[in-house]
């Protein structure tokens, strides 16, 4: 007979640790690769892009948000993705995941259907307007006061952002913007987990 006691289950790591692993990891990996396209390959990953109605581009669906045109681009998406995609994740991996799965197809699509011919895209941006919506319309779907809040809050430091689905500027791709921002709301609808009404769980319970 053994005398020591038997280990306990291991515990969970919290969720929010979890994302903020994710969400670090995957800007990490967009700083290595960058670093890699400028110093190793002469910036020729940027070609492998989302290139609009060829097949060859299709490929660029899967890899055009690892991509970033130059470091300057590079800056500029790493603090959002950090903060947006940490907050999808936040309140359940699962669940996150599957939302930036959807966003990330959707906006792909759309930028391979609707960019101007011979464009290349690359970049995290149609991601990060996904995120952002999501977020922001998240709370009418799950009726949760917590991401009212949350959702409010992004409103009134990033709602500026939005203008970015509109086209207009050069260099820009908004359809990057625009459908990720509609792949953002797709997933909020579809993924959302409602509480249940205080009838119903008079009625339940």
């Amino acid at each position: 007979m053994s005398l020591h006691p038997s280990p306990g289950p291991r515990a969970r790591t919290p969720d929010w640790v979890r994302a903020a692993v994710w969400a670090g990891g995957f800007v990490a990996l967009l700083w290595v690769l960058e670093g890699v396209d400028q110093i190793a390959l002469n910036e020729s990953l940027d070609g492998e892009g989302i290139r609009p109605r060829s097949e060859d581009g299709l490929l660029g669906i899967l890899l055009a948000p690892f991509l970033h045109g130059g470091w300057g681009h590079l800056v500029a998406n790493t603090l959002p993705a950090l903060v947006l995609g940490y907050l999808v994740l936040a309140s359940g991996i699962g669940r996150g995941l599957a939302a930036t799965a959807m966003i990330w197809l959707v906006s792909g699509v759309g930028v391979w259907v609707f960019s101007p011919t011979l464009s290349v895209t690359v970049g995290a941006s149609g991601l990060i307007f996904g995120w952002l919506v999501y977020l922001l319309v998240r709370g009418f779907f799950t009726r949760s006061a917590w991401d009212i809040i949350l959702g409010l809050t992004l409103f009134f430091l990033y709602g500026g952002v939005l203008l970015g689905v509109l086209p207009g500027q050069p260099g820009i791709s908004w359809q990057a913007h625009l459908f990720g921002a509609l792949g953002g709301g797709v997933a909020a609808m579809a993924l959302a987990e409602r509480r249940p009404s205080q009838r119903q769980l008079e009625y339940y319970g």
